[in-house]
């Protein structure tokens, strides 16, 4: 199954695919998209649509996993990020790809075994899971690769244990 990761932000979002066999996880590429933040913030939305469209496109993945909201500094940083996840799950309905959602301590419990992990730990681990040479950066794509190995694991599960999870 080819899994797409998505880490939404309103300044960077954060993409990455992988591919999974049951048993493990590959890279298929991860990246960041990073609108000009000096753009009208309805431009810099248009872009990030975009940009993932394009990653489908290119990737053709079969799913998409996103990070729910967890938290904002702020209503306005709030109101920017539900934005944002708006028109990244617009791209992934439009494509016909399932969407699945994930909390920050989920994809971390998936990841890390711990759901309070740093980013750094995260993104290690990420590194290993994928057997890569060096971690991906930025977090946005490191994150964005741990929400598809979260789902990864989570599809791994029968149906009547991940539900009760």
């Amino acid at each position: 199954m080819r899994i797409l990761g998505i880490d939404c932000g309103s300044r960077i979002t954060g993409y990455g695919v992988i591919d999974t066999d049951r048993a493990e996880c590959s890279l298929v590429r991860c990246g960041v998209i990073r609108p000009n933040s000096s753009e009208p913030f309805a431009l810099r939305l248009k872009l990030i649509h975009d940009g993932i469209v394009k990653v489908i496109r290119e990737s053709q993945p079969q799913v998409a996993a996103f990070e729910s909201l967890f938290y904002a500094a702020n209503v306005q940083s709030a109101l920017k990020l539900g934005h944002v996840r708006g028109v990244s799950m617009f791209a992934a309905a439009d494509a016909n790809l399932p969407v699945f959602e994930y909390s920050p301590l989920e994809v971390k419990s998936a990841v890390t075994g711990y759901g309070w992990a740093e980013k750094i730990q995260v993104q290690q681990m990420v590194r290993g899971l994928l057997k890569l040479r060096s971690a991906p950066e930025p977090y946005d794509a490191s994150d964005a690769l741990a929400v598809a190995i979260c789902h990864a694991h989570t599809n791994r599960l029968p149906k009547s244990v991940a539900a009760h999870l």
